[in-house]
């Protein structure tokens, strides 16, 4: 409004913002416009008011920046269709133009009086201005390319007061904003110059690093200059005023001027030291200077008849490109001032600055590539080249530039069909295809140009191209010079066999060619090359062609072959491997008994291919009488090994100790003794078992090492029936391997629950194995059983039960043992777990003595006997839970078979009472049930009497009389009948309903319903191994 207040209505027209000018009435708004742009955060209003300001509000009235002034009394604003520029017209009686944030670029246009309204059309750069005196101008704006360019680094101007420097590899962007309309861009090196329309200011790289993109000021050069063209160098800045060179420093100090003759097309610094840079400088006469700023007199390279447009010169300043006015590029050498070549439709030009020979040049929509004096190759590409280095392409399109790869392959192969193989090789190495590479490398190598081979293999990483080098190089050291041989054997491994045959025959080394051919199987070529009639020649090409055919799957042809080279041995193996017994025997037939070796082999595999026959022929063949029985021995032959020992009894030994062991191993254990005694080692059965438990228990194999333990037990007991005078000893053993025999049995759960990750046992079961282990041990722990796994195992198992007690009491006894790595972090886990259990165990656990119903701990120091009555506990040899059984023994006087008859009468008992009676003496202490006259009803005159309490800690078995026989049933009492010299013990069962099984061979007690489930499982007691349908001794 006239007032300065700006309004902000809605459609309905509520005020919802209101904006005043800080001037008032003085500053009356003449005209406002919205910024169109929908890249703007936020809704931007333009102001323009007669107090000669500009200024932009956002759409919340908070202003953004401050006001500019504009020197004149504003009458129309309007915005470009994108935002990005603002036309502003009044008393000026001009149109000028403004960027988005108020900074001034220029006039569009100037009239005769006021301007009153201006406006863009939409998406174009057309602007139409009315004025006061009714007229109406037409202008088209026209934004010029205003840029730079220095090999990576590429400037140019954005939205007119920006500069955006570009790495052109790492394309990197770094925006410099100077707040000024942009005029010039010049850039070098670490120097970058802009021109503003009142200054010049000089810019510098942080650091010399080749990847920096932070620039700062350097210098400032406050002064309006004039010019066609900017260029700047390490020391000075370079103005171009049509025909006048001015060269000045950053201080804006003029040190010199050059005048041209003709106006100036192109200039160009073309580098040097700092402070003497050259330039290169194209005119419109076609004559075309070196420059240097450090020199007041310019140096004239040539004179062209046409103007210059473009111009580049080679890395070594050798060669000069020249674009002219009629499109045509002309190469000129520069000592000479020679016109090396001239190529038609060309725009603009750059030399390669890693590769001397090479160049490019755009022009008609294609991009053209010249290598040395090769034909152009010709790619379609829009745009003008402005710079070539290594295998990238800077080409400008629009207001753009991009760095495009180019693969160098089409001049590679063009020096490579003129065999310039180093010339290739620097064009592959600014960047070519593998293919291109290993390409590049074959024909170096047929070319015998090793060194260039070498280099290209290396890049392809060929190790067998390489290693053939290495060998030919070291070849050349030592004296060869033989070029058809090298080129040979390149061809050979380029698989050019043929033709490396050739040269092989013509450089006189026909016996590389028979080599060759023999080792590619090409047997018919190599046939050709073959000497007169050398058998060493032809055996040896025999064999490899024996070779092949075993290689190819075809045996019987290499078997043939072999056997007519003479190799006996190789033939042999194939007939072995592939089981040819026929072919075997018939070669063995054929050997003269001196080869030993292949007869020996034969043998070996007759022997493994089940053909005693044939291999016993071939010992005999070559009288091995020793290898002769040990086959005998191996396939147990007996007869035939017997029979030779006869005729040699030096072999007696060699015979019959296998022939013992084989018969122990499989339970003959008496015709093994007298095997052994044949052989006059009479206990060697015994010996020879005693091995087999101790491998068993190394292998920690423990429950065959508790059966062969038990199988010991029985020999040993057979031993002492039939020999009386080893009785005592032998029955000690006997004692002594039944104990191991129950420990090994019992430990073997237990290792496979340490070992396996998951176990076949029932918690109570590990349970009680571990306790049963655990007091039955004696002092020197058995060979192979752990005392930390016991521990182990029942600390673990206690635990999870609910014997937090014993648990405690285990986890004490480990800390004093070696415990396993692998055990050790559990073991100390559970240790302090432990800790906040209860100080007690579950009486669940709690044993019970059948004989006098004591509860005993878990933990008895007395073993596995009754605290109280010190009834040993009879256990289940598979559960190992205590069996209500208790054990008793005949009066004096009664033998085992007057025992079994009074049991097996089952007499009504008559109601008499019988009495203890207890006899003492130094050795024993005896509990005898006497036959007493007084009624006691009809209790069991067994059970009455077994809830006496012992008072003594000597054990006092129970004994019964013939009145106490005959009052048992059958079906209570069970037997171990053991053969003598030992006695029948007998077990009274207190719990008649719960069935107990016995096994009629080990004596071993289990629960009938675990018996018969382990037996229909395994087909076999479980701890003798007497099978189902075995009948019992």
């Amino acid at each position: 409004m006239f007032n300065g207040i700006i309004s902000i209505r809605n459609k309905n027209g509520e005020e919802k913002v209101k904006i005043e000018r800080p001037g008032g009435s003085l500053s009356p708004i003449w005209s406002i416009c919205w910024n169109p742009s929908r890249e703007e955060r936020n809704d931007i209003l333009a102001v323009a008011d007669w107090g000669q300001k500009i200024s932009f509000y956002q759409l919340s009235g908070k202003q953004i920046g401050k006001d500019r002034a504009l020197n004149f009394d504003p009458c129309c604003i309007s915005y470009f269709t994108k935002g990005e520029y603002i036309l502003l017209g009044g008393s000026d009686k001009q149109v000028s133009l403004f960027t988005k944030d108020g900074v001034r670029l220029g006039t569009v246009g100037e009239q005769n009086s006021w301007v009153w309204t201006c406006q863009v059309k939409p998406d174009s750069n057309y602007v139409v201005v009315g004025c006061q005196d009714g007229t109406i101008s037409f202008y088209q704006l026209i934004f010029s390319t205003v840029h730079g360019l220095y090999k990576d680094r590429y400037a140019y101007r954005d939205s007119m007061t920006d500069v955006i420097v570009q790495h052109l590899i790492t394309e990197q962007k770094v925006r410099i904003k100077c707040k000024e309309l942009v005029k010039k861009i010049a850039i070098y090196r670490n120097r970058l110059a802009i021109q503003l329309p009142e200054k010049i200011l000089i810019y510098e790289l942080y650091s010399e690093d080749s990847s920096d993109m932070h620039y700062r000021v350097k210098e400032k050069i406050i002064k309006k200059f004039e010019c066609n063209l900017l260029v700047v160098c390490a020391n000075h800045i370079i103005l171009c005023q049509e025909k006048r060179l001015q060269c000045l420093s950053f201080s804006g100090v003029k040190e010199r001027e050059w005048q041209m003759e003709s106006l100036i097309r192109y200039i160009k610094v073309i580098g040097g030291p700092p402070g003497r840079e050259g330039l290169l400088v194209g005119l419109k006469n076609g004559q075309i200077l070196k420059i240097f700023v450090d020199n007041l007199f310019a140096i004239i390279l040539l004179k062209q008849a046409t103007a210059v447009r473009c111009l580049d010169m080679s890395a070594s300043r050798k060669k000069l490109a020249v674009v002219d006015e009629n499109d045509t590029c002309l190469v000129y050498d520069i000592d000479t001032k020679e016109l090396l070549f001239q190529e038609p439709n060309a725009n603009s030009v750059a030399w390669n600055t890693q590769c001397e020979d090479m160049l490019c040049f755009s022009g008609g929509g294609y991009l053209n590539i010249k290598a040395s004096t090769f034909p152009v190759h010709r790619q379609k590409l829009q745009g003008f080249v402005v710079g070539y280095n290594g295998s990238k392409i800077f080409c400008l399109h629009v207001f753009s530039i991009s760095a495009v790869e180019v693969p160098q392959s089409a001049p590679m192969y063009q020096y490579l069909d003129r065999k310039l193989f180093k010339e290739a090789y620097q064009i592959a190495c600014l960047g070519v295809t593998d293919t291109d590479w290993r390409e590049l490398a074959m024909e170096a190598l047929e070319g015998l140009d090793f060194e260039t081979a070498k280099k290209a293999f290396i890049r392809v990483q060929d190790l067998r191209y390489l290693e053939l080098i290495s060998s030919i190089e070291e070849r050349k050291k030592r004296g060869e010079t033989n070029n058809d041989l090298f080129l040979a054997d390149v061809f050979s491994y380029q698989g050019k066999f043929h033709e490396a045959a050739k040269l092989y025959k013509r450089s006189g080394h026909e016996n590389l060619a028979l080599e060759m051919y023999t080792d590619l199987c090409m047997f018919e070529y190599a046939k050709d090359f073959l000497g007169s009639g050398d058998p060493k020649e032809t055996k040896m090409l025999i064999t490899k062609q024996a070779d092949w055919a075993r290689n190819i799957k075809e045996p019987k042809a290499a078997v043939e072959m072999y056997i007519s080279a003479g190799e006996h041995v190789k033939a042999i193996e194939i007939c072995g491997d592939h089981g040819w017994v026929d072919m075997l025997i018939d070669i063995a037939r054929k050997l003269d008994k001196a080869e030993r070796e292949p007869l020996l082999l034969c043998a070996t595999y007759l022997k493994k291919l089940d053909s005693p026959g044939y291999a016993a022929e071939t010992y005999l063949k070559m009288g091995d009488l020793k290898s002769l029985v040990q086959l005998h021995v191996e396939t147990q032959r007996w007869d035939e090994a017997f029979a030779l020992g006869e005729k040699h009894p030096e072999f007696k030994d060699d015979i019959y100790v296998p022939y013992a062991q084989w018969l122990a191993e499989n339970d003959r254990f008496e015709e093994a003794q007298k095997a052994f005694h044949k052989a006059g080692r009479q206990r060697e059965a015994v010996q020879v078992l005693e091995q087999l438990t101790n491998n068993a228990v190394a292998e920690s194999r423990f429950n065959d090492a508790a059966y062969y333990y038990w199988m010991l037990s029985m020999q040993c007991l057979d031993i002492a029936q039939a020999d009386p005078a080893q009785k005592d000893m032998m029955l000690g053993k006997f004692h002594h391997f039944q104990r191991l025999a129950e420990l090994y049995h019992g430990y073997h759960a237990i290792h496979r629950h340490t070992e396996d990750p998951f176990s076949v046992h029932r918690p109570e079961t590990l349970f009680n194995i571990s306790r049963f282990l655990l007091h039955s041990l004696p002092k020197d722990t058995p060979l192979g059983i752990s005392k930390v796994k016991i521990l182990f195992t029942l600390a673990k198992q206690s635990k999870a039960l609910g014997a937090y007690r014993l648990a405690r009491h285990a986890y004490d006894k480990l800390r004093g043992l070696y415990i396993p790595a692998r055990f050790q972090k559990s073991i100390e886990l559970g240790t302090l777990t432990i800790r906040a259990k209860p100080f007690h165990d579950s009486e669940e656990l709690v044993p019970l003595c059948y004989r006098c119903s004591t509860n005993n701990p878990l933990l008895n120091n007395l073993g596995n006997v009754c605290i109280n009555c010190r009834q040993p506990f009879i256990f289940s040899a598979s559960s190992y839970d205590v069996l209500h059984l208790v054990e008793f023994y005949l009066e004096e006087g009664i033998t085992d078979e007057e025992a079994i008859s009074l049991i097996d009468l089952e007499v009504p008992r008559p109601k008499q009472d019988n009495r203890q009676q207890e006899i003492a003496n130094s050795s024993s202490q005896i509990l005898r049930l006497v036959e007493t006259k007084d009624s006691m009803g009809d209790e069991d005159p067994f059970t009455a009497k077994l809830s006496f309490e012992q008072g003594g800690s000597e054990f006092v078995p129970v004994v019964v009389s013939r009145l106490v026989l005959r009052s048992m049933s059958r079906r209570d009492v069970l037997i171990k009948r053991w053969p003598p010299p030992l006695r029948w013990q007998y077990f009274r069962s207190l719990l008649p309903d719960a069935s107990i099984t016995m096994c009629p061979s080990c004596f071993q007690m289990f629960h009938s319903e675990d018996y018969e489930l382990l037996v229909l499982q395994h087909g076999c007691c479980p701890y003798c191994r007497r099978c189902k349908d075995d009948p019992g001794p």
